[in-house]
């Protein structure tokens, strides 16, 4: 047992606390076997039980600092053992071991011995150019291991494994153009419905997918074709079930010892970050991920939860989950910096993505929540009433620069009885579709990387239920099939056009050019690369058709529309622009005139005439003729 390595994580200095505590296959006395170690300093007496001895246990060595071990000789890969715990009150308990890194498949509870070691991994040319994203697009895919798709076999036999998933999801993500996978929670979890939010095991993949080479294989399929992948992880808190953490020795060894910090508002069992331990087991597992499996980011779940008791930003700071945050960021920072650190967090709290050096908690990204909440607030909104909450849609770009933000439609939006993005619209049936073809236009051209759930991309009406695959029979219906290649064609030209992403951060790369358009539900805005190459977005969120709307653009020339959503190929009704456009000057300043039908957004380059070909992309509608008129509204959809 490296004695260092434990004292250094009993004081709350250690990111490799998994290279000390848990099973390890190994070579003590001339005999091939096994050590277990574990750390309860409140126990009386701990025997491992396990099916190497019948379940019939052996007395493990107890250390001065609380850390007990033992050497079993002859113990194999796969084998199943437990903690067999006696209190200072005489209560015997058989306790999972915290730092087991296999699990039996729920409702079991044994660890079971695995050897992470010696995966032959083949993606060492992306780990040695991936970075944190900045200036690269980024749009990613969240799933839920369990129901993006079902084989129809019996309860546990259901799930797709992760060598399974390598082979149908990966192809899928490349064609929709997705760059990065992020999973929800696969620390191991006892309950489907919690989707992995309430943990039993921080080192243990979970088996309902199969073994933990079978996820690496996972992820070193990924990177071989060019495809990241992120993990949500859940520091805030773990499950009240008996055989894991809670009260793991008798006493309170995670947990505070004071009741009213004790529990969560989902009735889970908080960490204690006063305890320097607990902040060394959060960030070795953190580390244990990224070192092991090769995740390109770490995505943190209930961040406010850490910052706040609760959640609740009218009440003080938790200083304590603060320093864990600054402390954990830190360290992960130095040891891998070029893994993305994510937070979903829903409060207000200053500098999220600031580096900790200068006083902030050190995450490169932090989950827009804000941008979410007023863009679907907005669209709730009939069409008629949506001058009145106008500022609505300006006001995230009024603190976008506050911090580096990702733009989220996740899954909590989309459970819950809150309804799906597309339900969340107002209109009828058709309008909701052209309105949600908008959506996403804006999304992908507001500065800000990209995160959507799996099922955004086929509009479905039905709430996500983790116990059902996505409704993959909606594409044979033609409106939802048509939103399905737009989402393609819009994330392709994501990937191509580098103004959408280049510049995400930097001030110079938006700029506003009808922002106070409240009578006619209008935005417009100019989006910049660093070699000023300048795409113009218009986004009309009325029920009202207008020509000869005036753009306003840099320079004078021919310019063509790259995508607009009303094109009939994405289901709109054909009123899209002439592939050529010439800017004109008025009144001192060059303007496009454009068609911009009810509900739709389009966007447009400048090109050399020689090259206007170049702009023609599959979905690209053909011209229409317009009758000159005026700024103003001349029509509504019929």
């Amino acid at each position: 047992m490296d004695m260092k390595l434990m004292d250094a994580y009993l004081q709350g200095g250690s990111l490799e606390g998994y290279q000390v505590f848990g099973v390890h296959l190994c070579h003590e006395y001339d005999q091939d076997g096994a050590r277990f170690t574990v750390y309860a300093p409140n126990a009386a007496r701990i025997r491992l039980i396990g099916d190497f001895n019948g379940w019939t246990g052996y007395d493990m060595d107890r250390h001065p600092s609380g850390v007990w071990s033992i050497f079993v000789q002859g113990v194999q890969e796969m084998q199943m053992y437990k903690y067999q715990i006696y209190t200072a009150e005489g209560e015997t308990y058989d306790r999972a071991d915290p730092f087991a890194f296999y699990s039996e498949l729920r409702p079991n509870t044994a660890s079971i011995v695995y050897n992470l070691n010696d995966f032959p991994w083949t993606d060492e040319a992306w780990l040695q150019t991936r970075d944190k994203g900045y200036n690269k697009p980024l749009s990613i895919y969240e799933v839920h291991a369990g129901s993006w798709k079902i084989k129809d076999l019996p309860e546990d036999e259901r799930f797709y494994r992760y060598d399974e998933l390598a082979e149908l999801l990966i192809p899928y993500v490349k064609k929709m153009g997705y760059t990065h996978i992020e999973l929800m929670p696969l620390t191991e979890y006892p309950f489907d419905k919690s989707w992995g939010y309430q943990v039993t095991g921080y080192f243990s993949a979970t088996s309902r997918y199969g073994k933990p080479k079978d996820l690496m294989y996972f992820i070193n399929r990924c990177h071989e074709q060019g495809v990241g992948v992120i993990l949500d992880f859940v520091p805030a808190h773990f499950v009240t079930d008996f055989y894991a953490l809670h009260q793991f020795d008798g006493g309170f060894v995670y947990e505070s010892e004071y009741q009213d910090a004790r529990y969560s508002e989902w009735g889970t069992v908080l960490f204690d970050y006063t305890k320097p331990h607990v902040i060394s087991f959060l960030k070795s597992a953190i580390n244990f991920w990224i070192t092991y499996y090769h995740f390109d980011g770490i995505r943190y779940d209930a961040v406010s939860n850490l910052l706040y008791r609760n959640g609740d930003t009218n009440g003080p700071v938790n200083e304590t989950g603060v320093w864990f945050l600054k402390n954990c960021n830190y360290a992960l920072q130095k040891r891998h910096p070029d893994v993305m650190l994510i937070a979903e967090d829903s409060s207000n709290f200053l500098k999220v993505t600031a580096p900790v050096e200068y006083g902030g908690l050190g995450f490169d990204y932090k989950w827009d929540l804000g941008w979410m909440n007023d863009t679907l607030d907005y669209l709730s909104v009939p069409a008629t009433h949506r001058s009145s909450v106008h500022n609505k849609l300006s006001f995230s770009m009024g603190y976008f620069y506050n911090d580096i933000f990702l733009l989220p439609l996740s899954h909590d939006e989309v459970v819950h009885g809150k309804k799906t993005v597309i339900d969340k619209i107002a209109g009828n049936y058709e309008e909701k579709f052209h309105q949600l073809r908008t959506l996403y236009l804006y999304m992908y051209t507001h500065p800000g990387k990209k995160l959507n759930f799996m099922g955004n991309e086929l509009a479905e009406f039905k709430e996500w239920d983790e116990e059902k695959a996505l409704g993959w029979n909606l594409l044979d219906y033609p409106a939802h099939k048509d939103f399905y290649q737009y989402i393609q064609a819009l994330q392709h030209l994501y990937l191509e056009e580098k103004a959408l992403y280049q510049e995400d951060y930097h001030p110079q790369s938006f700029t506003w050019l009808d922002v106070n358009n409240a009578s006619q539900c209008v935005f417009a805005y100019k989006r910049s690369d660093l070699d000023k190459n300048d795409l113009y977005v218009v986004l009309n969120f009325s029920n009202r058709m207008y020509v000869n709307y005036r753009l306003p653009v840099s320079h004078y020339g021919v310019y063509g529309e790259l995508i607009n959503t009303d094109d009939t190929a994405f289901g709109g009704k054909g009123k899209v622009n002439a592939e050529e456009l010439r800017a004109s000057l008025r009144g001192g300043k060059y303007m496009l005139e454009l068609t911009v039908a009810p509900f739709s957004a389009c966007i447009f380059k400048q090109i050399p005439k020689l090259n206007i070909s170049a702009l023609k992309r599959p979905g690209i509608g053909v011209s229409m003729q317009e009758p000159a008129g005026t700024r103003g509204p001349i029509a509504e959809y019929e």
